[in-house]
């Protein structure tokens, strides 16, 4: 069913249009045509729009997801401490999968994961982005530098990974199990027992 016209125009709903696809199917099962029947854009928008294809859609697609998935992660890593932000961060990815009724999961993982070297290349950027956003509240929360940078890539991979288990659970438990245990982790490596 095509979505409503997008106030911002084709091109920013051939994109939301794309990540939710991606996040749905993955980049390999994404075409055009799917992205224009979703999105309700003209099919003479496409090149328009993407010069560069089918894969310049995608890497642009990859980008804004990880510019939204920084924003939520930004916003979790205000909470005072560590542990908190990861709770934070779990409460933020649970809701998202019970949002969409378990069916779509992260569209940097998918990104990844998929055939588009563009989009790989930007989700690669966006893991980096990440893994300085957690290893800098580590450091401010006490963690040694190079113990943070670590820790974080821990934490960004573990969280991927329970992110993947609940959704094929259908629910929570294995975010809030890896928040305990990261927290138990990060709490040792700032000095907060």
């Amino acid at each position: 069913m095509p979505r409503p016209k997008d106030p911002e125009g084709p091109r920013a709903a051939m994109i939301d249009s794309a990540i939710s696809l991606i996040r749905r199917r993955g980049v390999a099962a994404v075409s055009f045509t799917d992205v224009l029947q979703a999105s309700g854009a003209p099919r003479g928008s496409v090149y328009h729009h993407f010069p560069g294809g089918r894969a310049q859609l995608m890497a642009e697609a990859t980008e804004a997801a990880s510019s939204r998935v920084t924003t939520g992660v930004t916003r979790a890593l205000t909470a005072p401490q560590t542990s908190a932000a990861l709770r934070a961060l779990a409460d933020m990815l649970a809701r998202g999968l019970d949002k969409h009724d378990y069916a779509l999961g992260c569209p940097i993982a998918a990104a990844a994961l998929g055939n588009e070297p563009g989009a790989v290349a930007a989700a690669g950027s966006a893991f980096e982005t990440l893994r300085e956003l957690v290893a800098g509240k580590l450091v401010e929360d006490g963690a040694p530098p190079e113990r943070a940078r670590s820790i974080a890539l821990l934490v960004i991979s573990a969280l991927e990974g329970a992110l993947i288990v609940a959704r094929t659970e259908r629910g929570p438990a294995a975010l809030d199990t890896v928040v305990e245990e990261l927290s138990e982790i990060c709490r040792a490596a700032t000095g907060d027992r």
